[in-house]
């Protein structure tokens, strides 16, 4: 008997891609900084539209799945195919939830977590381990307050769509000819843009709490990106430009920078101006990423970093978050006594994420790809 690998040879990476993925990420830990100054008012908050980093990892995530299984399937099952998400996603859920619980009794707040000081430990463990699986956990359950549907670790809400995304691409569309793929990208734009312009809201903020509205909105985020991101991997109609990464960094920081548009009697001008960017801009930051190269050794490295540290920092550093916006919140801490702690967090938050990569999330995968995707034959 020999012993032979089941792996499929695995493809070249999109270096800006991956570099453009951790831009995004660390920027959605400064948006979270700031939030907590923001006193909840989506008007004045600064880094307006960081929450637009998750659609964006929607529309990526669809592109790089269909780069490296669209033309794998005939060697390939279904369970091949969920193994290899589970094992590239799931130990740093898994860390995600640990620290979270760790952290939970230090975020006790007066005002804004009165929950935690009374909770019982066993809840917290339940919830963590519920919480491994990455299964919702009903408002009746929840035990920050907040209506999450993973109270310790709420970022975690994504990834709970993102697997659905692949459910749905691995059962379904996959199969579909670009032209049917195409008609319901097109349904699904517009699903978005009548919930972002003709909605309640004005913005996609939502899809973390397991109730209907939330779910509505969680889907409603979801499907586009995701399938375009598909549909554009499968056209291949890619952009070459020169320096790519660092006009796509400034490109996707600007989108995620500007400030709100329009008030609370013109939400639609916001919802306008969401639209535009997920339906187009997104995919256009993609296809310019994707169709560019890297020839500096610097950018090289900047883009391997940012790739590698880029799923770990979103999906470990809300539980600092947490504790941060409870200081801020119960001592009145305002952005100019509270910039130089923020700070802080950000650099810790980097530093954690670069901490459990190294010494947790690749050591475990390696571990899971060597156990779980080899095979014996004759």
């Amino acid at each position: 008997m020999n012993s032979i690998s089941s792996d499929i040879t695995p493809k070249k990476h999109y270096e800006i891609l991956d570099g453009l993925r951790g831009v995004a990420a660390i920027l959605v830990v400064a948006f979270h900084i700031f939030e907590a100054h923001g006193g909840g008012n989506r008007f004045v908050q600064i880094i307006n539209h960081g929450y637009l980093a998750v659609d964006f990892f929607f529309l990526l995530s669809g592109f790089v799945v269909a780069y490296a299984y669209d033309d794998r399937w005939g060697n390939m099952t279904q369970w091949e195919f969920y193994k290899r998400r589970l094992i590239r996603l799931q130990p740093m859920v898994i860390m995600g939830m640990i620290i979270g619980a760790l952290f939970y009794y230090f975020q006790a707040s007066d005002i804004l977590f009165p929950r935690i000081a009374g909770m019982e430990v066993w809840k917290v463990i339940l919830t963590m381990i519920i919480g491994f699986t990455l299964l919702p956990i009903p408002p009746s359950m929840e035990i920050r307050g907040w209506g999450e549907m993973h109270p310790l670790d709420g970022p975690a809400w994504s990834l709970f769509f993102e697997y659905i995304a692949n459910i749905l691409y691995a059962l379904f569309f996959r199969r579909f000819s670009n032209k049917v793929l195409a008609v319901f990208v097109v349904i699904f734009a517009g699903l978005l843009i009548n919930y972002t312009i003709f909605g309640p809201k004005g913005d996609v903020i939502g899809g973390w709490s397991l109730n209907l509205e939330q779910m509505n909105i969680g889907f409603t985020r979801l499907l586009y990106p995701f399938f375009a991101g598909v549909l554009l991997c499968r056209l291949g109609k890619l952009i070459h430009v020169k320096n790519a990464f660092w006009i796509c960094s400034i490109l996707i920081t600007i989108v995620l920078a500007l400030p709100r548009f329009g008030d609370e009697n013109s939400l639609w001008i916001n919802g306008l101006y969401e639209s535009f960017c997920i339906i187009l801009v997104f995919p256009l930051i993609v296809a310019i990423g994707a169709g560019g190269q890297i020839k500096s050794e610097f950018s090289k490295k900047i883009c391997k970093l940012l790739g590698d540290i880029s799923y770990p920092i979103y999906i470990t550093h809300y539980p600092l978050i947490y504790w941060y916006t409870a200081w801020v919140v119960d001592n009145k801490i305002s952005l100019k006594q509270g910039y130089p702690l923020g700070i802080a967090l950000l650099f810790t938050s980097i530093l954690l994420a670069y901490l459990c990569l190294k010494l947790y999330d690749e050591p475990v995968r390696n571990w899971l790809q060597n156990k779980f995707q080899k095979k014996k034959a004759v």
